[in-house]
């Protein structure tokens, strides 16, 4: 069992960069793979990307490819998600996750992943 918890979010305007950090503490040598998700406003929470704890591989949701980028350290036991070119439609609530892949089957079945309690990103035009 693992703990998380997300830090970074903001208001930030359409344009702007942002960073989000998940801290992963507990059992973290079972750990396979950290995800991020996201619920906007009036909407179910949908999957942003992933990555492999081990090997770093990481995959990414069409909708951010390009502008997102997810990070770990090891030795931290962080793992960054890195915002770029934000959009108003990219304001929602942030979540990072852990469990076994595929990270996006947690979305759909939360039971499969641990979670944190989300950090607000908000982006106005």
């Amino acid at each position: 069992q693992v703990q998380l918890g997300e830090s970074g979010g903001g208001l930030v305007q359409a344009g702007a960069s942002l960073r989000l950090s998940c801290a992963v503490s507990g059992h973290t040598g079972s750990l396979y793979a950290v995800g991020w998700f996201r619920q906007p406003p009036g909407k179910e929470r949908e999957y942003v990307g992933a990555i492999s704890w081990t090997g770093g591989s990481t995959y990414y949701a069409n909708s951010v490819k390009g502008r997102f980028t997810i990070s770990r350290d090891t030795s931290r036991n962080t793992v960054t998600l890195q915002m770029n070119s934000l959009k108003p439609e990219d304001t929602a609530l942030y979540y990072c996750a852990a469990g076994p892949p595929p990270a996006t089957a947690w979305g759909k079945d939360p039971n499969r992943a641990s979670w944190g309690q989300g950090t607000q990103v908000t982006v106005s035009s």
